[in-house]
C-alpha cells in the first residue's frame, strides 16, 4: 500500500465516514460509496472498488456492508473492519426505526406512497450512472473490450430475458470470466 496515499486518519474517521455514507443511501448506496470512497477521499484507486466490490457482491450478506468491513480492515485491521461496520450501522438504524414508526401511523397516506415510487425511479438512476463510472475501470481489465462487453450483455439476457437466479448467473458468467482471465493472464505471463 502505498504511504503517499490519502488514508483514513482514525478509527473515528472510519467511523464518521461510513456513517455519512449509511444516511446518504437510499435504497443502495453503490453510487455514494464509488463517489466518496474512489473520487473524493481516495481511498481506494476505480479498480481496488471495483475488485472489492466484486467480492462484496458474492459474499454473504449486504454488498455495503462487505466492502465496509473490507476497507476498514485494509487499514485498521480488525479493528477498523469493526469500526466501518458500526458506522455503517448504528445511527442509520436508529432512523429506520424511527421512519419505520412514522411509517406506521402515515403509511396509507397517498403522498407517502407517491414519494417512494419517486425515490425508486432515482435510485435506479444512481445505479445506472455507477455502472457506467465502473466501466471506465474495465479499460484496464486484461479481456479484451468486446469480450468483457459480451459478458455485460448475457448478464443482462439471464437476468432480464431468461429470469435465471443470481447465483446461476454469478456461477455461469463468473466462472467463465474467470478461465477467460486467468487464460489471458497466464499466457501474459509465459
Amino acid at each position: 500500500m502505498n504511504p503517499d496515499r490519502p488514508r483514513p486518519s482514525s478509527l473515528l474517521d472510519l467511523f464518521i465516514s461510513f456513517t455519512l455514507l449509511a444516511l446518504q443511501g437510499f435504497g443502495g448506496v453503490l453510487a455514494v460509496v464509488q463517489r466518496e470512497m474512489v473520487e473524493r477521499k481516495k481511498w481506494l484507486t476505480p479498480e481496488e472498488f471495483l475488485e472489492d466490490w466484486a467480492v462484496a457482491q458474492i459474499l454473504p450478506g449486504p454488498n455495503v456492508v462487505n466492502i465496509s468491513l473490507m476497507i476498514g480492515g485494509r487499514y485498521f485491521g480488525l479493528r477498523g473492519a469493526l469500526s466501518a461496520l458500526a458506522g455503517m450501522l448504528c445511527v442509520p438504524l436508529l432512523v429506520v426505526l424511527g421512519l419505520a414508526l412514522l411509517y406506521a401511523q402515515y403509511g396509507n397516506h397517498p403522498g407517502v406512497a407517491g414519494a417512494l415510487r419517486g425515490m425508486a425511479a432515482v435510485t435506479a438512476g444512481l445505479i445506472a450512472a455507477t455502472g457506467v463510472k465502473l466501466g471506465a475501470a474495465l479499460r484496464k481489465h486484461p479481456l479484451p473490450g468486446w469480450q468483457t462487453g459480451l459478458i455485460v450483455l448475457l448478464c443482462m439476457v439471464f437476468g432480464l430475458a431468461l429470469h435465471l437466479p443470481l447465483g446461476y448467473t454469478l456461477l455461469i458468467l463468473g466462472g467463465v470470466s474467470f478461465a477467460l482471465t486467468w487464460r489471458k493472464l497466464k499466457g501474459a505471463a509465459a
